[in-house]
Order: C-alpha cells, then sequence, then structure tokens
C-alpha cells in the first residue's frame, strides 16, 4: 500500500475542496459561466502571482537564514575574544604609545547608546596608534600568539566565516603576525628596517582587532546585555576593569 506524504495529502484535499466548492457554487446559483469566467481569469495571473510569492517568500528565508548565521558567527567571534582577543589586545596595547588615548574614548560602560558606540567607531577608524616595541614584550607576544595558534588556524577553518570577511581579516592579520614572529628565532638585535615591519604588521592587526571588539560589543548590548555586562567589566582600555559587580 503507497503511503502518502502530508504534503500530497494537503493538495489533494485542497484540490477537492476547490472541486466541491465549485459544485456548490453552481447548485446555488446556476450560473457556471461566471465561475468558469473568473476561473480562467485566476489562471491567466497565477504565473505572476507565483512569481510575487516566490520572491517575497524567499527574501523572508533568506533573511531568517542570515540571521541564524550571524548568530552563530557572534558565538565563534565571542569565543575568539573569551579566549585570545580581550588579551591580545592587552599586549598590544601595551607597546602602543598613544594606549592613553584610546583608554579615553574605548572606555564603554553599561549606560552606552547606539550614537557613543558610533562615535567611537568613527574615532578608532581616524586613529593611527604609535607602536614602541622593547623586546621583552614582543617575547611575550610571540609566546601567546604561537600558544594560540591551534585555536586560530581551527578558526580559519570554519567554512561559515566566509560570511564574515572582517572578521577573516581579523584573523588573517593575527595569523599573519604570528607567522612573522615565529619566523625570527631570535628577535633581539633586529636590525631598525625589520622591526617597522614588524610594527606596520602590529598595527594592522590591532586597528582591525579593536574595530571587531567594538563591533562586538555593540552586539552584545542589543542581544545579549548579561553577556555585555561582563565585557564591560574586563574592558581591556580600562586600566581598572574587574569581574567583580561592585
Amino acid at each position: 500500500m503507497v503511503r502518502l506524504s502530508w504534503k500530497v495529502c494537503v493538495g489533494l484535499i485542497l484540490v477537492a475542496s476547490s472541486l466541491l466548492l465549485g459544485i456548490i457554487h453552481v447548485v446555488l446559483f446556476k450560473d457556471p459561466q461566471t465561475l468558469l469566467f473568473y476561473l480562467v481569469l485566476d489562471i491567466v495571473f497565477v504565473p505572476v502571482q507565483v512569481l510575487l510569492v516566490t520572491i517575497i517568500i524567499e527574501r523572508l528565508l533568506n533573511e531568517r537564514e542570515k540571521q541564524s548565521m550571524l548568530n552563530k558567527l557572534n558565538m565563534v567571534i565571542g569565543a575568539f575574544f573569551t579566549e585570545t582577543g580581550t588579551t591580545l589586545i592587552k599586549q598590544m596595547g601595551h607597546t602602543c604609545m598613544d594606549l592613553h588615548e584610546l583608554e579615553q574614548h574605548l572606555a564603554v560602560s553599561d549606560d552606552w547608546d547606539n550614537t557613543r558606540y558610533v562615535i567611537a567607531m568613527r574615532h578608532i577608524e581616524d586613529f593611527t596608534c604609535r607602536f614602541g616595541l622593547p623586546i621583552e614584550q614582543l617575547e611575550r607576544l610571540k609566546a601567546f600568539l604561537l600558544s594560540k595558534k591551534g585555536f586560530l588556524l581551527g578558526l580559519l577553518q570554519n567554512p561559515n566565516l566566509l560570511e564574515h570577511d572582517s572578521f577573516t581579516d581579523l584573523l588573517w592579520a593575527v595569523c599573519h603576525l604570528s607567522e612573522e614572529l615565529e619566523a625570527r628565532g631570535d628577535l633581539s638585535g633586529l636590525p631598525p628596517s625589520d622591526l617597522r615591519h614588524i610594527e606596520n604588521d602590529i598595527r594592522r592587526a590591532f586597528g582591525i582587532l579593536v574595530r571587531e571588539w567594538l563591533v562586538y560589543l555593540h552586539h552584545l548590548r542589543s542581544h545579549y546585555p548579561h553577556i555585555h555586562s561582563l565585557h564591560v567589566r574586563t574592558n581591556p582600555f580600562n586600566p581598572q576593569a574587574s569581574p567583580v559587580v561592585q
């Protein structure tokens, strides 16, 4: 015995309902010509109706799928900042000679609204940090990046990241900096030209890192205020930051 799917059953029920209602119309009003006229008229516009419905439904489904994908990506981004990003900001910030100015503009608090985030984003877009590179700090930065190498490579293997270009750029910039530092066995005695090259790599990675951190906090403020509160209390640009609720 052939079992019909629920979709086929629903289709058969709808077709049978239309036939039954048509028969009732003919029996009650004795006017099959008018019924046939409107039936043909509806059939004429079926292709246009299908086109419009398809476009609308497809757009709604795409938006829903995109939103679901973004939520998953933000989970990955959250894991990155928890595991690596926040500490990396502190490590790079120790070599930034203009860190005090950044701290003034990125003192994120729970009462920040969308306008404050927009102002902060505009500031960091136009901000260029100068870096001093003491060998001891470079060694610590190198050791930290190498300890997170497996984690970073694992993130790059996530196919969902192809939908988030800016965060992918961040991972590439951080991985490139890690490779540059790893390729130099001994960081002491590097010539000034090579230090300038490393400084450019740090500046590139730090700029993208800070921007993505701020974007992530803005997302948390709108969707996950309880997580936003924790990140505000552990703000890497706040020297007095503490996870303890005061």
